[in-house]
Order: structure tokens, then C-alpha cells, then sequence
């Protein structure tokens, strides 16, 4: 099985710590192998399109942005 690569872009606020520590718990609690990378560079935010933090990225395509979704809401991202 391949890793899962998740990125979670923001700058290191309090939302994005959130969202990572989140995301981190639904990627768990699913059983799945990933690799988890915080981007908190504002130059890469433009190369996903994102202008609003913080996001998150699987396998380089943004599902959320600008919000930190609710655990059901992450296992399904995470899931789809």
C-alpha cells in the first residue's frame, strides 16, 4: 500500500496547529500509513492555490481550506 502524503499548509497559528493535530487524529483512527508535512512557507501557499490557511492537501489536491472541519468530515476527506 502506498503512503499517504498530507500536507497541511498554514503558518504555525493556533487553526493550523489545530487542523494538523486533527488530521493527524482522523489519519489514525482510519488506520492509514501517511506522511504528514506541516508547509508553513506563504510562497508554496500559492503553488496549491490556496489563500486562505489553514489548509489541507492529499496527495498534492487541497480539500479544505481556511477552516478546521469536525473529525467526520476529515475521515471522509481523508477517505475519498
Amino acid at each position: 500500500m502506498n503512503v499517504m502524503k498530507i500536507q497541511i499548509l498554514g503558518t504555525g497559528c493556533a487553526k493550523c496547529n489545530k487542523l494538523a493535530e486533527a488530521t493527524r487524529q482522523a489519519a489514525e483512527d482510519l488506520g492509514l500509513d501517511y506522511e504528514m508535512e506541516k508547509v508553513t512557507d506563504m510562497l508554496r501557499f500559492a503553488d496549491f492555490g490556496v489563500m486562505i490557511t489553514p489548509a489541507m492537501a492529499v496527495e498534492g489536491e487541497v480539500k479544505v481550506s481556511g477552516r478546521v472541519p469536525d473529525q467526520e468530515e476529515l475521515k471522509t476527506l481523508l477517505s475519498s
